[in-house]
């Protein structure tokens, strides 16, 4: 009988995710990794600016390898590791796909849709809601992104 695939606690998914985001090049460093049954499945990071697509977030990059990967779009039982709380797009993305469990780094109080700035994981819904759990490695990933703008302002004042 096969093994099963080893179950790893949050962080190791989490520090995979923030590999992901420091490969962003010029884009915001987000990334996303997807877990089914012990195994990764989907990785993404923001690829808006190299791809010209607003849809480019790391959570949609990640669903759509992971999707390839199921040979389905229903990710019923997986897992999602981001470094950033989802905006609204892929935190509904997230949702309609089926994803069980969504683990996020830093909070995003201006657009994140997991409780910070809105809500999109309320009762009542016709979807089963996934488990959210917030501030996973949240120092590591703020100053991933604090690093990145800081830089990003140094440049736009010269």
């Amino acid at each position: 009988m096969p093994e099963s695939p080893q179950i790893r606690d949050p962080y190791f998914y989490m520090d995979l995710a923030l590999e992901q985001a420091r490969t962003a090049g010029d884009d915001v460093p987000v990334g996303a990794v997807i877990v089914h049954n012990g195994s990764v499945i989907g990785v993404g990071v923001n690829e808006r600016e190299r791809a010209l697509d607003p849809s480019g977030h790391a959570e949609i990059v990640a669903l759509r390898n992971a999707a390839k990967v199921l040979n389905n779009w229903r990710m019923t039982g997986a897992q999602i590791y981001v470094t950033l709380e989802p905006c609204p797009m892929c935190a509904e993305a997230l949702i309609q796909a089926r994803i069980a469990q969504i683990y996020f780094g830093a909070y995003d109080p201006r657009g994140g849709a997991c409780g910070s700035a809105f809500n999109l994981f309320v009762e009542g819904r016709p979807f089963p809601m996934p488990e959210v759990i917030g501030g996973i490695k949240e120092a590591e990933c703020k100053e991933l992104l604090t690093d990145f703008f800081r830089h990003r302002g140094e440049q736009h004042n010269k």
